[in-house]
């Protein structure tokens, strides 16, 4: 499939999926944003900082899509939009900035966070209130829940050649956790952080690769 400039593999995603938020990253790899051009989908790669972590609790049971876009209102008022635009530059300039103190204003959002956080996820806001309390650069419900993803940093190269003391993620997942069993859910806790590669090709045939010259993988 062409991609530059084309893009049929994610046209063809995101058109099943009614939009890019997922497929772009599986296939391109990395923070992406993306938009319906009102001809085709288009998405390009945001820069993730430097040390950036993900800590991700991950109750024990599945949240259906219909029940969170069924507390959803059908209408927002300008006061709600405009709060949430403004949210989305301060997002997407803190992660083109590295400006990490700034996260926790860019994921603030009035849209649907309160709505699934009343009615469906009673743990969502002291969790993230736990979390940044802890030392999480922000936290928020991840897509529709009912997932809740904290973001952290610690000193720069692999968190695993690094001090406790230079780390804030392992305080930050115990008190996601705290905070969970308080509520009486299950879950587990995944510290993972951004991954900069998508979709590869690992077989073909006939293979690329030849006595001479080997390719990645030997393809």
């Amino acid at each position: 499939l062409p991609c530059w400039r084309s893009e049929a593999l994610l046209q063809v995603a995101a058109g099943i999926e009614g939009h890019p938020d997922n497929v772009a990253p599986v296939i391109y790899g990395g923070i992406q944003i993306g938009i319906h051009s009102g001809t085709r989908w288009a998405t390009e790669r945001v820069p993730a900082p430097a040390g950036l972590q993900m800590v991700m609790f991950i109750p024990n049971f599945v949240g259906k899509t219909s029940d969170a876009r069924g507390v959803l209102k059908d209408t927002v008022t300008r006061e709600e939009a405009a709060f949430n635009i403004g949210r989305t530059a301060f997002l997407i300039h803190a992660l083109c900035t590295q400006n990490l103190d700034n996260l926790r204003w860019g994921v603030q959002d009035k849209l649907h966070q309160p709505q699934r956080g009343a009615k469906l996820y009673k743990y969502l806001f002291p969790m993230i209130e736990a979390a940044e309390n802890a030392g999480a650069c922000c936290a928020y419900l991840s897509g529709a829940g009912p997932t809740v993803m904290a973001l952290t940093s610690g000193a720069s190269g692999d968190i695993f050649a690094q001090r406790e003391k230079e780390r804030t993620d392992i305080a930050v997942a115990r008190a996601m956790i705290s905070t969970a069993k308080e509520h009486g859910i299950d879950g587990k806790l995944l510290v993972t952080n951004v991954v900069t590669e998508g979709a590869r090709v690992v077989k073909v045939l006939p293979s690329f690769s030849t006595d001479e010259i080997t390719y990645r993988d030997n393809l």
